[in-house]
């Protein structure tokens, strides 16, 4: 689960691994130095701490992230708890007020385990804000919920996270709707770092949801594992949702896909769509 948080007006990639999360120190670093070159910074950095033994060094890990161009690449990683101990290295004004910040990302995530409605709550509350109906809202979360139980499923069934749930996500998004996720995306004039499914519309919430439930229950039935494996339920699931697609759209002569977005004066989704994609 690959996410961007915010720290004042600077993003911050963050991943979920495991059952804790880890975020991308050269995006940590950019902000305490403001320096436009972070990576050579956070190199010699990391040399430095190198040779002086530090134990921080040994707690540094690699996983892909969404880099600036859209492509997935390997990037530093670490923990809260590591991220703390190279702020201490780093001479900054910002770096009490971004301890401070990380520390309450940390006792949130803690409250989170312990009462996972929190999260919840949160999350829902954030979307009110943006403007999104209670009924958007439930169908959203009723949607990450079902993405979750697919992307649990290829987790214990040996697809890779990162490029393989892309790869496995694109099939199925590409089977229901004729669309690349990136040209979903261009079609709602959406940037790389946004959510495409936070500027879905009611129905294609709803079908995405379709797609991925019917992915799962197919790859469950057909045992299906690895990457190779899943791609054929993968193809399936998406095929269902778009037979739904398509007969709702002879029924009503409205595309379900909808140029919309939520960024457009917060209006609701279910004004102006294109032409139904044949």
């Amino acid at each position: 689960m690959n996410n961007i948080i915010q720290f004042e007006h600077n993003k911050i990639r963050k991943i979920w691994h495991q059952e804790q999360w880890y975020f991308s120190i050269i995006d940590i670093v950019a902000i305490l130095t403001e320096s436009d070159r972070p990576r050579k910074y956070w190199n010699d950095l990391k040399m430095k701490l190198c040779k002086e033994g530090s134990e921080v060094s040994e707690k540094i890990g690699q996983l892909k992230l969404t880099s600036l161009d859209g492509k997935m690449r390997e990037t530093d990683i670490a923990n809260i708890e590591t991220l703390l101990r190279i702020i201490q290295s780093i001479p900054s004004p910002k770096a009490e007020p971004l301890k401070l910040w990380l520390a309450r990302v940390g006792t949130e995530r803690v409250a989170e385990i312990q009462d996972p409605s929190q999260g919840i709550d949160r999350a829902r509350d954030l979307w009110k804000k943006h403007g999104r109906s209670d009924k958007w809202i439930s169908q959203r979360m009723m949607g990450q919920e079902t993405r979750n139980k697919l992307t649990d499923y290829w987790k214990e069934n040996e697809v890779k996270e990162g490029d393989e749930y892309a790869i496995l996500t694109n099939i199925i998004h590409q089977e229901w709707t004729d669309l690349k996720v990136k040209d979903h995306k261009a079609l709602k004039n959406l940037g790389k770092s946004h959510n495409l499914r936070d500027h879905m519309n009611e129905a294609e919430l709803i079908l995405t949801a379709l797609a991925e439930l019917s992915t799962r229950q197919i790859a469950d039935t057909m045992q299906a594992k690895g990457l190779k494996q899943n791609k054929i339920p993968a193809k399936k699931g998406g095929e269902v949702a778009k037979n739904t697609r398509k007969e709702l759209e002879f029924k009503t002569g409205k595309s379900v896909i909808s140029s919309e977005n939520f960024l457009q004066n917060k209006k609701k989704l279910n004004g102006k769509t294109h032409k139904p994609l044949q």
